[in-house]
């Protein structure tokens, strides 16, 4: 007598599935390059990610400094518009100031939409180290914000 015994695995393809988040901020400087580069250290490859601005500004050197100081190279990181990524059927659209939330383009498809309004740390004004207080402050926030989504959605 001849037994076969087949192994079924199930799969859940939507957790295999890749995602894609957009991080947008007004001019994709600061907030939004902090979150880009915390999103993408902790989803590793489960996720793509973006970040772009209702316009742009450069990159904030204050934001690059806070960034190394947590292991964090975002020195080659880019500015972008959100223009350059209307054709993206993102799956998670994170706006981080409330400026870039009132001005978000409708993004048609999937796209759940999620808001939260970091402080700005290059409005901060006072000492070199009062602004750079500010900057980490705000890093900070950010950094635990992006794990939470990351655990909660990724």
């Amino acid at each position: 007598m001849h037994h076969q015994y087949y192994l079924v695995i199930r799969i859940n393809l939507k957790k295999l599935e890749t995602k894609t988040i957009l991080v947008l901020c007004t001019g994709n400087s600061c907030r939004s390059q902090m979150a880009e580069a915390y999103l993408r250290n902790f989803v590793k490859e489960k996720a793509t990610i973006y970040s772009a601005g209702v316009e742009t500004h450069g990159l904030n050197p204050g934001a690059v400094a806070i960034m190394l100081e947590d292991g964090m190279d975002i020195s080659h990181h880019t500015s972008n518009n959100i223009q350059e990524y209307l054709h993206i059927n993102f799956d998670y659209v994170i706006t981080v100031c409330d400026n870039a939330k009132e001005r978000c383009p409708v993004f048609p498809g999937r796209a759940q939409v999620f808001h939260h309004n970091f402080p700005d740390p290059a409005k901060a004004s006072g000492t070199a180290n009062e602004i750079k207080e500010h900057f980490r402050y705000t890093r900070n926030l950010i950094k635990n914000y992006c794990a939470d989504f990351v655990q909660r959605y990724l």
